[in-house]
């Protein structure tokens, strides 16, 4: 007899760029199946939309400001990126 074992389904990699947006070439939806945590420079944020830690960019939203087409205006900040699955 064989036994079935139920490990768990290892995490993807984190890739070196990521976005949020599924529209984005960027986007993995494998790696949103858990939680991920950015850090950047040295505080967790929650805000990033999308990151590079190559680069040492995130992009945040500018407020409640939005371009034309509805979507959040997002600001590039540069830095030391970490990202991780919490």
């Amino acid at each position: 007899m064989t036994e079935a074992t139920s490990a768990p389904t290892p995490a993807p990699e984190l890739p070196d760029r990521l976005s949020v947006d599924p529209r984005s070439p960027h986007h993995l939806a494998a790696v949103f199946e858990r939680d991920i945590g950015i850090r950047f420079n040295d505080k967790e944020r929650h805000d990033v939309e999308e990151y590079c830690i190559s680069e040492g960019w995130v992009k945040v939203p500018a407020g409640k400001t939005l371009d034309r087409k509805g979507k959040p205006l997002l600001l590039t900040l540069k830095g030391k990126v970490e990202a991780f699955y919490k």
